[in-house]
């Protein structure tokens, strides 16, 4: 996650930077259940309104809790699915609040609603992010459900009205990019805290749709309003915070926009944050815990499975030899083509290694979302990976929802 409210407070409010000591203990994304209400274009989980085998049962899930409390996670998410779809969601909350970790919740917001709301307000969650993928109609098309949208935002004005810190969650393609001022408005007019870009990453129905992945020019563009609104929010000493995922080209893009505007001794500055944070946190400060157990370097790789929470605990599988959490934690990372000549991958990492896992079937291929030009990142110009339509034939059991 790139935090741009956060870093372009640094341009106006110089703060030292921070380093870690030791390893790095991971931000857990823990998706509960893979039932859902609705039927996402853009979902990783390729979720539906079903029973899915196998998921971890109540006694389990408190087990894997305890040991993420022992372990000292900064920050627990809950996700699905859709979260509030699982029974014992409230308990699971209950006993994380407890633990004391930064304790969020990630749902699409259409059950946030009376007597929920209050659960979710008792709780004290420390954030609740409600998915809204375009106003009106468009979102209801991207959710799979007709008043989706009207749903969600009463959610929203639910968290709001009880004092929960909410913010808007919004997956950026060709089809809603055009809505982002909307959006961007409307985050604003609800006085939401938080406004999360997501790039699309191509997972689950997110790879079945990447033909519809927003263009480089689009991205660009989205970024130049994003930038542009977290500039005046931290001239003005607004509080709106802008934040955005998956695509941690963004970072290059906003230091090269500083480097247009701001001293040397300012930019020095910037970027020694900026590789302080290091870009993509996969097998680093992300982790991910899916509905049956199974232990992924983040949400998006589920074709990856470094161990089950059912035979071994989180803090063990996290903390052992897998080779792949090793690669990932390595800096520089093992990348190839663009993304290993950049000049700036000290800043974004690598990008999202899934998506040139997906599309070249070699994880440390280049990241073919990177919208920066050869000449941005300091590379000789040639042939880039580029992004083909989905071709091949689901094998999930499900697939007849998709």
């Amino acid at each position: 996650m790139f935090r741009l409210s956060e870093y372009m407070r640094q341009i106006v409010e110089p703060r030292p930077v921070r380093r870690h000591k030791g390893p790095v203990k991971p931000v857990v994304i823990w998706n509960l259940t893979r039932r859902c209400n609705l039927r996402c274009r853009h979902c990783y989980t390729v979720s539906a309104d079903v029973d899915f085998p196998g998921e971890l049962t109540h006694e389990q899930a408190m087990d894997v809790l305890e040991d993420l409390g022992g372990f000292g996670i900064p920050a627990l998410i809950l996700s699905g699915g859709e979260p509030l779809a699982r029974r014992d969601l409230f308990t699971i909350a209950e006993r994380a609040r407890q633990l004391k970790v930064h304790l969020a919740l990630s749902t699409n917001g259409t059950a946030i609603i009376g007597e929920t709301a209050d659960r979710v307000a008792d709780i004290g969650f420390d954030y609740v992010g409600i998915s809204i993928d375009g106003i009106g109609k468009t979102n209801d098309w991207f959710r799979g459900q007709v008043g989706a949208f009207d749903q969600a935002l009463a959610g929203v004005r639910a968290c709001r009205k009880r004092g929960i810190k909410v913010g808007l969650r919004f997956t950026l393609t060709e089809d809603n990019a055009d809505q982002l001022p909307d959006l961007l408005a409307l985050a604003e007019d609800e006085g939401v805290d938080k406004f999360y870009l997501s790039h699309l990453v191509y997972a689950g129905r997110g790879d079945k749709n990447r033909g519809g992945d927003a263009s480089w020019a689009r991205s660009r563009a989205a970024m130049d309003l994003l930038i542009s609104r977290a500039w005046k929010a931290a001239d003005e000493g607004r509080p709106l915070d802008i934040v955005t995922g998956n695509n941690d080209a963004d970072a290059v893009y906003f230091l090269q926009w500083a480097q247009k505007r701001f001293t040397n001794q300012q930019i020095d500055h910037l970027r020694a944050h900026l590789e302080a944070w290091g870009g993509n946190s996969a097998g680093v400060g992300v982790a991910n815990i899916d509905p049956q157990g199974n232990v992924h370097p983040d949400t998006y790789w589920s074709d990856y499975t470094i161990g089950s929470v059912k035979e071994r605990r989180f803090s063990e599988l996290w903390t052992g030899d897998d080779p792949m959490l090793a690669a990932l934690r390595l800096r520089p990372r093992p990348l190839k083509g663009r993304c290993g000549a950049c000049a700036y991958k000290a800043v974004c990492g690598g990008n999202t290694r899934i998506r040139a896992l997906q599309v070249t079937g070699d994880p440390w291929a280049e990241d073919p979302a990177c919208y920066m030009s050869d000449e941005e990142i300091g590379v000789e110009s040639g042939d880039r990976v580029t992004v083909t339509p989905f071709r091949g034939k689901s094998s999930d059991p499900i697939h007849r929802f998709v």
